[in-house]
């Protein structure tokens, strides 16, 4: 068998390995749902997402370990990583075969041919490793500094960015299948989740995605070429490899099929671009004199090791990558939409591990983790936020999902115990995620005097964080005079009570002239007569003439923020969907102690 046969195979193995990790992300009892499946192991084996943590916080999150094996497997074989493993290099590699499949060798040769502007994915790197790095310059020059209280202000800036997640091709593609592709497929069949899923952003997402795999049809592996970061570690790592690519004598015909079919246009048929070839091994059977082989020894033609970076690209893009976080947090203010997940870190921790990987979001049962627009700023956009009006609840109490899946840490895996606030914890308290607040401008029973309780009633906190404040308010229609009454029914001019309904329980009539004014209930109306509740008579009817009100009972929503988690099922449930009457904010919540209340 060919190895460029064993090749494609290893592609599809783990493209449909990577696609069962994907799908298996649910949380069930089904037999093929979470349970113990690897489903990081592709994010795992990631060293551009381990350097950038081990720079950004100076440590490794357990699991990440894995990065070491694609690190000494490069240094020994060269890029088989992109060239073998990649999901998101075989789809490339496979529409990049479609565009060429009626082209001549020529044109074959032009699309393959080496461009300059391959040198770009390593200026990005470059970007991307002195952003995640700024956290570690500031701590080592704050510990030179001896810590001082104005030092602090300045690491606090200046902490480091993970921004590799939006270029990292694992974490890309994790992202259009877990938020795009499975929610797409699942509408029809209705197998992952009971209700079709929507997640913010998702447009977006899937339409990079499909630009990223559309342009192959005109220039292949683009996005492995040009804009891939881990592709550019790892052509680092592959200048030193013990095997490679190369040609076995000098000699040569100049044919250059073998450049006719080189994915990663690492020009093999001259000085091979060692930094450039992706293993796809189609050269060694193009060759139709078998020059070119794969061994240690280099190549007899020559090898450019190294690539193409001027000084002057490099040191802009180490500035630029110093510059971005602490230019993005210039501002200082805090978004009030911005509810981060249970068991996030601070702020300036969390955007220092988040690779916008989606898992989280993927795995939350009742799809109310969102990828972020505009709600954490130019420098958290995609990073997950809690947007309870979009799901089909809030966080559900004993739901601990998202701690247990981030694959960085920049969600803290969370015990049920710890998440509540019980057992050893009990002195901590639950985890608060922020406190709602009662909009009383559009809330129904504090702006419209209209009955309902309907937040007060889902509040899962014990006691209730959301209480209820009885008042009766007037109802429309006026005084009213009674013309003749009995211990269970008044009755009224017809012309002047309002028109007939049906009463409800939060109805009630209360006579203004008399000792006995207490409201009754009124369970019966019609015409000209209110029936009164029979269990609450009056001991004296009222007499002629005696004037008489309408009152609505109402229950007013007051939330308690001490016993308010900013769990958002009062959110989700309230019944006005343009803009809630009753919202959580991050106030108070656990991961950051000064936005607690002052007062």
């Amino acid at each position: 068998m060919k190895i460029t046969w064993v090749r494609r195979i290893c592609q599809v193995f783990f493209l449909l390995l990577f696609l069962w990790f994907c799908l298996v992300t649910t949380v069930g009892t089904a037999w093929w749902q979470l349970r113990g499946w690897p489903v990081n192991w592709f994010l795992q084996l990631n060293p551009l997402t381990a350097l950038g943590l081990i720079l950004g916080t100076g440590a490794l999150p357990s699991g990440l370990e894995w990065a070491m094996l694609t690190i000494v497997l490069t240094v020994i074989l060269g890029r088989f990583f992109c060239g073998w493993v990649c999901p998101f290099g075989t789809l490339h590699q496979a529409i990049g075969w479609l565009g060429l499949r009626r082209a001549s060798p020529a044109e074959q040769c032009m699309r393959h041919a080496f461009r300059p502007a391959q040198r770009m994915k390593y200026y990005l790197l470059t970007f991307l490793l002195a952003a995640a790095a700024v956290g570690l310059l500031t701590r080592a020059a704050g510990f030179l500094m001896k810590i001082s209280p104005r030092w602090q202000a300045v690491q606090g800036m200046a902490a480091g960015s993970l921004q590799a997640g939006w270029l990292d091709p694992l974490a890309f593609m994790h992202r259009a299948v877990n938020l795009v592709l499975l929610p797409l497929a699942d509408r029809w069949t209705q197998a992952l989740w009971i209700g079709p899923r929507f997640h913010q952003g998702a447009a977006l997402i899937g339409g990079l995605f499909l630009a990223a795999l559309l342009i192959n049809l005109w220039i292949p592996r683009f996005y492995c070429r040009y804009l891939c970061p881990l592709g550019a570690l790892y052509g680092v790592l592959g200048r030193f490899a013990l095997w490679r690519i190369g040609k076995k004598q000098d000699a040569c015909s100049n044919c250059l099929l073998c450049e006719a079919d080189c994915e990663g246009a690492c020009q093999p048929a001259g000085r091979i671009r060692a930094h450039e070839c992706v293993l796809c091994m189609n050269c060694l059977h193009s060759c139709p004199d078998d020059l070119i082989g794969y061994r240690t020894a280099r190549s007899k033609s020559g090898e450019r090791p190294a690539p193409d970076l001027t000084r002057r690209g490099v040191v802009a893009s180490l500035l630029a990558g110093f510059m971005v976080a602490p230019f993005s947090r210039l501002t200082g203010r805090r978004d009030p939409r911005l509810i981060r997940p249970p068991g996030s870190r601070l702020e300036r921790d969390f955007l220092a591990r988040c690779i916008r990987c989606g898992q989280c979001m993927r795995i939350c049962p009742t799809n109310i983790l969102h990828p972020s627009i505009s709600e954490a700023g130019l420098e958290g956009f995609g990073s997950p936020v809690a947007k309870y009006s979009l799901g089909t609840g809030g966080c559900q109490l004993r739901c601990v999902a998202c701690t247990q899946i981030c694959p960085t840490g920049a969600i803290r895996p969370l015990s049920l115990d710890e998440k509540l606030g019980r057992g050893t914890h009990a002195a901590d308290g639950p985890v608060r995620m922020g406190t709602a607040f009662v909009d009383r401008g559009r809330c129904l029973p504090w702006a419209m005097n209209r009955p309902c309780i309907v937040c007060q009633e889902n509040c899962p906190v014990s006691p209730k964080a959301i209480t209820i404040q009885e008042v009766f308010e007037p109802s429309p229609g006026g005084d009213l005079a009674v013309i003749r009454a009995d211990q269970l029914t008044l009755y009224f001019d017809e012309t002047l009570l309002p028109a007939s309904r049906n009463a409800t329980e939060d109805t009630y009539c209360r006579i203004t002239d008399g000792p006995d004014n207490r409201p009754r209930r009124v369970v019966e109306w019609t015409g000209s007569q209110l029936g009164i509740d029979p269990n609450d008579p009056w001991k004296a009817p009222p007499v002629k003439g005696a004037g008489a009100e309408l009152l609505m009972h109402l229950q007013r929503p007051v939330v308690d923020p001490k016993q308010c988690i900013g769990c958002g099922v009062c959110e989700s449930v309230c019944p006005l969907t343009v803009r809630r009457a009753i919202r959580v904010t991050p106030d108070n919540e656990t991961r950051d102690p000064p936005s607690g209340f002052l007062l």
